[in-house]
């Protein structure tokens, strides 16, 4: 989306947005000017300025000016001091194109009983030894992107995570760098606009709670009392997520795997230009008023800050 905001919503949904989020139609556009010309004079960050981008901070922030303020500078910020993650993202580049075809992070079709919208991790997938972890993260982060620019009605009643854990290769990897961890913590809690409403986990293993418990320290209490962790019981996933919701693979009725990810591989690619000129937005911290910021800021962890070209 782009230009000037046309809003697609369903009364219902308008009516939600009014409720949960302090939303007023009327207002809508005054609050994202507020925000674009609050930009504008910020010297450090470049940032997206049109009404859908700006729209969805506002909403992740239930309207409050001042919290959309922080949370764009902080997802600008982390942005930029992740460079590993957020820079080559060609969705058509050989190397990002091998991992994004084994569709690690997938928007299932539709939506749950509350309308939200399912979010399935399927990182069991996952041959640390053939990819990098940066790249891992780098393909999931660009599904998550490429999902919060085209979901208008995500943007008002936010998604739950469904996340595979037949395989922990990845999450043992991911804890053996409490670095990363945090990294990933910063920018999901603080930078990013919108927060799960619920963590479902099946497939877990004996080892299981050893290592999500690690995972845990990172999380802030609202997210812990978000967790529902069902093991081998899909009857139990099913409370919480509708079958009508999951792939076949899960005894679902909603495609299979196979095909929705191919419907995100074609999305992917039609918006491979705005995937491309996404590099250029973030902050450059030798013109942020007062002190820079670095990684101990941000991350609590010592590391270099490769700057982006913004100019």
């Amino acid at each position: 989306m782009g230009g000037e905001y046309v809003c697609n919503l369903s009364p219902e949904l308008i009516q939600r947005a009014k409720d949960e989020l302090n939303e007023d139609p009327e207002r809508r556009a005054a609050d994202i000017q507020h925000i674009r010309d609050w930009l504008k004079k910020q010297p450090h960050i470049k940032a997206r300025t049109d009404d859908w981008t700006i729209l969805r901070f506002l909403r992740g922030c239930k309207f409050s000016l001042e919290k959309t303020k922080q949370k764009i500078d902080m997802f600008y910020t982390c942005k930029s001091m992740c460079p590993e993650w957020y820079t080559n993202r060609d969705p058509q580049d050989k190397r990002l194109r091998a991992i994004l075809e084994m569709g690690l992070i997938l928007p299932l079709p539709e939506y749950d009983v509350l309308g939200r919208k399912v979010l399935l991790n399927c990182m069991r997938k996952v041959d640390l030894e053939t990819f990098d972890l940066d790249d891992v993260i780098k393909a999931a982060l660009l599904m998550i992107d490429m999902w919060n620019e085209e979901d208008e009605q995500g943007s008002v009643t936010s998604f739950v995570v469904l996340e595979d854990c037949t395989n922990l290769t990845f999450q043992l990897t991911v804890i053996r760098s409490p670095g990363m961890m945090r990294k990933l913590s910063a920018l999901f809690q603080e930078g990013y606009p919108m927060r799960p409403k619920g963590l479902n986990y099946i497939n877990t293993p004996a080892a299981f709670d050893t290592v999500f418990n690690i995972f845990k320290s990172f999380m802030k209490e609202k997210m812990k009392k978000r967790i529902h962790i069902h093991g081998s019981d899909l009857e139990s996933l099913y409370k919480e997520v509708p079958r009508e919701c999951l792939p076949v693979e899960y005894g679902g009725t909603n495609g299979t795997i196979e095909e929705i990810k191919d419907y995100w591989l074609k999305r992917v690619d039609a918006r491979r230009d705005w995937l491309l000129e996404d590099e250029k937005y973030g902050v450059d911290e030798s013109k942020r008023p007062g002190k820079p910021k670095t990684t101990v800021d941000l991350f609590g962890i010592e590391g270099s800050f490769r700057k982006l070209n913004i100019d």
